[in-house]
C-alpha cells in the first residue's frame, strides 16, 4: 500500500503544481481584464483557445465565472497547500487534499455537463475536463486514506499491535 500511496501522491503533486501555475496565468483570464496580463500569457491563453476549442473562455458564461472565481479563491490556494503538504509529510494533507477533491469533482461536473449538453464543446476538450474530474476523483479517495502510509508509531517507536514478530 506504502508503494501505491507514493505513487498517487506523485501524480497528485503534478497535478497540483500545473493547477497552481494554470489558474492564475490562464483561467484568470476568463474574470480579470486582458490588459492586467503581459503579451505573453495573453498568447499562451490564446492558443491554448484556439487548440482546445474552448468556447467557455471565449463566451464566458456566467456559470463558468462563477467557477473560475471558485477555483482562484477557493482551490488554488487548496493546491498550494497540498503541495506543501505532500513534500513535508503534512499530517492535515489528508483533509486538505479531500477537500479540493471534492471542490474539483464539482465544478467540472458542472462544466463537463455544459460541454457534453450543449454538443459546441471538441472532443478534446471534453476529454481534458474529463482528466480534471479524475484528479479531483484521485484527489479526493487519496484524502479519505490516511496521511501516512507509514506505520503509525508513538514517538520513535512502532504503536503497540503493528510492531515486527522475531522469527527464529
Amino acid at each position: 500500500m506504502g508503494a501505491l500511496c507514493k505513487v498517487v501522491d506523485g501524480l497528485l503533486l503534478v497535478a497540483f503544481m500545473a493547477s497552481f501555475v494554470t489558474a492564475p496565468l490562464i483561467c484568470s483570464q476568463a474574470v480579470l481584464p486582458e490588459t492586467s496580463f503581459p503579451e505573453s500569457v495573453v498568447r499562451l491563453k490564446q492558443s491554448y483557445v484556439d487548440e482546445s476549442q474552448d468556447y467557455l473562455m471565449v463566451e464566458k458564461p456566467h456559470f463558468f465565472v462563477a467557477l473560475v472565481w471558485l477555483e482562484l479563491a477557493f482551490q488554488w490556494p487548496l493546491a498550494l497547500l497540498n503541495i506543501y503538504g505532500i513534500l513535508a509529510s503534512k499530517p492535515w494533507f489528508s483533509t486538505t487534499c479531500l477537500i479540493y477533491g471534492v471542490s474539483c469533482i464539482t465544478s467540472t461536473s458542472a462544466v463537463l455537463g455544459e460541454l457534453i449538453g450543449s454538443q459546441k464543446a471538441s472532443e478534446k476538450l471534453v476529454q481534458m475536463h474529463a482528466v480534471f474530474m479524475g484528479v479531483g476523483a484521485l484527489a479526493m479517495v487519496r484524502g479519505l486514506v490516511p496521511q501516512s502510509c507509514k506505520v503509525p508509531t508513538i514517538g520513535k517507536r512502532p504503536a503497540p499491535g503493528l510492531a515486527r514478530k522475531k522469527r527464529a
